[in-house]
């Protein structure tokens, strides 16, 4: 299945792009020009399925209807900027942090994630004529329509849920289409790749969590997650998962990338990996001794930046630019992003891969620094040679298809 746009395209633009369509073949594409290459971006369906935007909702400075800089706040997203780089729908991650893992955490965090959710609605209310919640697939195109952005909801962390799996119903009801199941440590429902083997994948609750999320029609997101989990979820799962933001262990060994062989499994049930733009996942970082001993100092003063009051917050983030400033990160490009994409359509085949960033969770690239520079990636697919079919497909055709699969199990 093939997504294109339908919306927010000329008549001169659709002339233009007949023209080339009729020209432009599985590997002809690399003779397209800059001017060819950004229409046919346009014309795309895009889809990015995680972007920690809400992380920064929650300052007053952050305003989605208003273009900011992301070299001056870190933003790296708001309408204006999704406009100008041509990304139509996105899944805002709802993250929560691990913390204890008694029953007074459980409520507390549930609360929180609740809030996070609020703040989502309150921000898209804002701006009715731009964006709107998504709640179904074919809300992506259907928006596209309608000249709006959609944005799905997904949940980075299953610590919300706590013992109680009737609260899977409820964040479903809140919006909520996939779900990471842990985060950077042990939960309830399974080990993280981070943490130590408590359960050696996943936990009693969390074999039942995987059995109502499918009943429920809800995406099972493995990023984060140990082996042992991920091989877990593929053994007892009824449908396709996918990994929301990882790349491939084989060219970056890190720990929350996938190794060849869970690559494979996943093809193997249908599932996608969505290729993401975290500097310490694309490549392994060079030394940078100055800058490391300076982020170091600022993480000791400050701790989580994202538990500061407003205040304090302000004042963190004026001496992390001062660093910023002083101590340049050495960002990897486009070009050794797009490697992970070679690499894991090699293992996986084309219809397995996708893109989703992780842009305000961190990620950035040299020449990717925000969303409006996405038409690189695609420049950078055309150049490798993909066609556009196989282009539509990772922009949004896998995951899509992927999430009708889990609708379809759920409404069967």
């Amino acid at each position: 299945m093939i997504y294109f746009r339908s919306s927010r395209i000329t008549i001169v633009l659709l002339v233009t792009l007949l023209g080339l369509f009729s020209c432009v073949n599985r590997r002809s594409s690399k003779t397209m020009n800059d001017a060819e290459i950004l229409s046919f971006h346009q014309s795309l369906l895009t889809l990015d399925t995680h972007v920690d935007t809400p992380l920064r909702l929650k300052h007053s400075d952050i305003d989605l209807g208003q273009r900011h800089d992301p070299r001056e706040i870190r933003s790296k997203l708001d309408f204006p900027r999704m406009d100008a780089g041509g990304l139509d729908a996105a899944f805002f991650a709802v993250w929560t942090a691990q913390g204890s893992r008694t029953e007074a955490g459980h409520a507390a965090v549930k609360q929180q994630a609740m809030e996070i959710i609020d703040q989502i609605e309150v921000s898209l209310a804002a701006y009715p004529q731009w964006s709107g919640l998504a709640l179904r697939s074919g809300d992506a195109s259907d928006f596209d329509q309608q000249g709006k952005h959609a944005i799905f909801l997904g949940m980075e962390n299953g610590y919300p849920i706590g013992t109680d799996l009737t609260n899977i119903d409820l964040f479903y009801k809140r919006g909520i289409r996939y779900m990471t199941l842990c985060h950077t440590a042990n939960n309830e429902i399974c080990d993280s790749y981070t943490d130590t083997s408590e359960y050696d994948g996943l936990s009693p609750f969390g074999f039942q969590v995987v059995e109502r999320m499918n009943q429920l029609g809800m995406i099972i997101d493995i990023s984060h997650l140990s082996d042992a989990a991920v091989a877990d979820v593929l053994a007892i799962c009824k449908t396709p998962v996918i990994a929301s933001h990882s790349c491939a262990k084989a060219l970056c060994d890190h720990p929350r990338n996938i190794s060849d062989t869970l690559l494979t499994k996943i093809a193997a049930q249908g599932g996608v990996v969505q290729m993401c733009l975290y500097g310490e996942y694309v490549k392994t970082p060079e030394p940078n001794l100055p800058r490391d001993s300076a982020r170091a100092a600022l993480e000791e003063k400050w701790g989580d930046p994202y538990k500061l009051s407003a205040d304090k917050y302000l004042d963190y983030r004026i001496e992390e630019k001062a660093v910023n400033q002083l101590f340049p990160e050495l960002l990897p490009t486009v070009a050794d992003a797009v490697d992970h994409i070679d690499h894991m359509v090699k293992i996986m085949g084309i219809d397995h891969v996708g893109i989703g960033t992780d842009f305000d969770g961190g990620a950035a690239l040299a020449d990717c620094f925000d969303v409006s520079e996405l038409p690189n990636i695609t420049r950078e697919l055309i150049h490798r040679g993909y066609s556009r079919t196989d282009i539509a497909k990772i922009w949004s055709g896998n995951l899509l298809r992927v999430f009708q699969k889990v609708e379809q199990f759920a409404h069967r």
